[in-house]
């Protein structure tokens, strides 16, 4: 593949230089078709052709950084495989956009709903006070901490419930950003009266402007980097998934393998959430439609 890649971007680059001229660096045809296949091979996210600007403006950093000139020599850097600039590299190209309960809808069926029934249900059955809520994908923080909140609202003062929230993404800029839990002031200001005073810190002095969220909140939350398209080093079982607007960037192949995985991590019963553009219809038989693209395991 190196080498047919690099043949490509030779003639690529003759035929479309006055095309780039207006652009800081060199961006041909054959560099975005093995950044494509880069990106597919190691996260498993397809784009198409229209988002190559967006992956020339996400990269066009790194070059910087870098001290190229071109695409060209970026991709080469790419192809000797070095670990770290991999790592950059996967953490500029995916894309993280969220926010504090996002898809509201999912929460109040969350709180109302879906957890209650759970706690019943194991007190009922004589079933371990355990709980297990695996948010995949969660980029910045802002949904694992969103379920934190409504996971403590309902337990209330009872402290013999085991819960915990797995939060993972393939971004480490972000973990690190998620696992701190400091945000600008903005990304709260959608949240309720009572649950800013009872989750969010406000920042004062050189901290001014940004919010810390609650250390009651992050000390139930673990923060790992998880590749999706490789081994899964957690065996379950989970009570709930999150896994919203991420699999949207993956083929319909690669969907019905991950909604296979997760079935088998899922609790006899369990919940799968999915992002508000994203469905199984003809995917699997392997869950039912419950909600506005909430799911729940039948085998």
């Amino acid at each position: 593949m190196a080498a047919n890649s690099v043949m490509e971007r030779d003639v690529d680059q003759g035929i479309e230089q006055g095309s780039e001229k207006a652009r800081e660096f060199t961006f041909t045809g054959a560099d975005f078709r093995f950044i494509r296949d880069l990106v597919a091979e190691r996260t498993g996210i397809m784009l198409s052709e229209n988002k190559r600007d967006l992956v020339y403006g996400r990269l066009s950093r790194r070059l910087r950084e870098l001290g190229l000139s071109c695409f060209r020599d970026y991709c080469s850097l790419l192809e000797k495989g070095e670990s770290e600039e991999m790592v950059q590299f996967v953490n500029a190209i995916t894309t993280n956009l969220t926010s504090f309960f996002r898809e509201d809808h999912h929460f109040e069926f969350l709180g109302k709903t879906l957890l209650p029934a759970l706690l019943e249900k194991k007190l009922k059955n004589n079933l371990p006070r355990r709980l297990r809520i695996w948010s995949a994908g969660c980029s910045t923080g802002e949904e694992p901490y969103s379920i934190a909140m409504v996971l403590k609202e309902v337990l209330g003062s009872d402290d013999k419930w085991d819960a915990r929230i797995l939060a993972t993404d393939l971004d480490t800029k972000v973990l690190e950003k998620a696992s701190n839990g400091v945000y600008e002031q903005q990304r709260v200001e959608g949240l309720t009266k009572n649950r800013l005073q009872r989750w969010i810190k406000k920042g004062s002095g050189n901290n001014a402007g940004k919010v810390r969220v609650s250390p009651e909140l992050q000390e139930i939350i673990t923060f790992k980097q998880l590749n999706l398209m490789n081994d899964w080093p957690m065996s379950g079982p989970f009570d709930l998934i999150f896994c919203r607007n991420v699999v949207i960037y993956f083929n319909k192949p690669t969907q019905q393998v991950l909604f296979d995985r997760y079935a088998g991590l899922l609790d006899e019963g369990g919940h799968l959430f999915l992002g508000h553009s994203e469905t199984m219809f003809q995917k699997t038989d392997r869950y039912r439609l419950i909600g506005k693209t909430i799911y729940q395991k039948e085998c």
